[in-house]
Formats: C-alpha cells, structure tokens, sequence
C-alpha cells in the first residue's frame, strides 16, 4: 500500500493523481447563473455618459488649438565682420578629404619618398607647433583622423590656427591611420619611392617592407635618424630629407 502526503491530508491506496481529481471544485449551473448574476449591466445611458465624456474633439475645440508658430528666419543671429573675415572654404576642405581616400600619401615634388606625421589636435599646443615647423622643413605632411566636436569648420579653422602662413602639408584621412597601423601620436612614417599600394580593408595598404615607422614625442630629425640608424633600407631616404631640414634652417 503506497501513502502520500499533501499538507496536512493522507492519502491511502489510490493514486495520487485520481485523489487530486476528485478534489478539484465541479462547476455546476447554479455557479454560472451566480457570476452571470453578479456582473453590472450595461445600459444604453452608461454608453451614452461615456461617449460625452470622452467623445471626438469637434469643429469649435479644434478652433482654440492655437496655430504652430513659424520659425523667424530673421532673428537667426549673423556672424560678425571678423567672423565673416575667418569663413573657411568648407567645400574645398572636403574635396581635399575625398582625395585623401584614394591617394593615401602625398609625395614630395617632384616625386621621391614621403614623411607622413601621425598628429592629434589634443597634443600639447607646444609640441604641435614644434611639429609644424619642422614639417616645414622636412617637407612632410602632417595627418589627422578626425574632426574636432564633429565639425568640418572647427577642424579647418584650428588647422589654419596651427599652420599659420607656413607652407605644410595638412590631410584628414583616418584610414591611414589603419593604413600604417598607427596606434599612438605623434607618430612619423617614412614611405620609400616608388612604393604600390595595394587594396586592403582601409581601402590601399602598403606591403611592411615600403615603410618605416617611429612613434613617440619626439622631433622629426630624431624620428629620422632613428630610422636611418636602425632600418638600413631607408638610410637613403632619411639622409635625403634630414639634408633638407638642415639648409631650411
């Protein structure tokens, strides 16, 4: 004989399940006439009190809406005259962007290797504007991977505030930063002559051995001796532009 316990019931012999079955509460005709009973009719007045109450806005409440005011194109504050001396060509920034993405680095006139400098607008003033002047003299290009606060104008006007009169090359274009796996700033990369892109995911890549690359703060002659040092295969491309920075004193 099998004995099973729910709460404080026994349960002898049949089974467990049977025993639950029959315990279970029979709805009978009498219970459903109860709670059909104890339901609230509703009438014809309670819909007609609902619909007041809650009824569709007609003609003359639309009318009280008050009209959406139109914006004053008038009262837009005006850039004043030394703002207005300061407007950038944003279009002619932006075309120098789209070229960026197809010719990854620019090379010195007249052909010849090329000395990219990894920059970032959040370096210490002093040491962009070392930087600069030694582009300048190294004939290098300077390369930056985004806009300032995500604006076009911001970038182009600290650009300008950076380089001043000087003549240096200036690209934003943050696939070269993938480009050259350039990770930290500032960071100089020195492009052999006659070096191929190739397709790659950051749209042209150039083969390891076209390239040196030294990162940190650093000047550009440093970088360059550094690399002429230590990557014998550029020696003659570094020699070549640290003469340059020497007779643009």
């Amino acid at each position: 004989m099998r004995v099973s316990k729910i709460g404080s019931t026994v349960l002898v012999g049949a089974s467990l399940t049977a025993a639950l079955a029959q315990s279970a509460a029979q709805v009978t005709p009498a219970d459903i006439e109860r709670a059909r009973r104890s339901q609230p009719t509703i009438t014809q007045q309670d819909i007609n009190r609902a619909v007041r109450q809650h009824g569709m806005p007609n003609a003359a409440d639309l009318a009280k809406i008050p009209p959406a005011g139109v914006p004053n194109i008038g009262a837009l504050p005006s850039p004043t005259p030394s703002q207005a001396r300061q407007q950038v060509d944003l279009g002619a920034v932006a075309k120098g962007f789209d070229a960026s993405a197809t010719a990854p680095a620019t090379l010195l006139p007249g052909g010849g290797s090329a000395l990219l400098v990894f920059i970032s607008f959040s370096m210490p003033d002093a040491t962009l504007a070392r930087l600069v002047e030694q582009a300048t003299r190294s004939n290098a290009t300077l390369v930056v991977r985004g806009l300032i606060s995500n604006s076009l104008q911001q970038t182009a006007l600290r650009a300008r505030q950076l380089i001043g009169p000087r003549k240096v090359g200036f690209q934003l274009d943050p696939q070269a930063f993938d480009r050259f796996g350039v990770n930290v700033v500032p960071t100089f990369v020195l492009l052999k002559d006659g070096a191929v892109p190739a397709p790659c995911a950051a749209g042209t890549c150039y083969p390891n051995a076209s390239f040196a690359a030294v990162s940190g703060d650093v000047s550009v002659d440093y970088a360059l001796e550094h690399i002429k040092r230590t990557a014998p295969s550029f020696s003659k491309e570094a020699g070549v532009l640290l003469a340059a920075m020497k007779a643009r004193p």
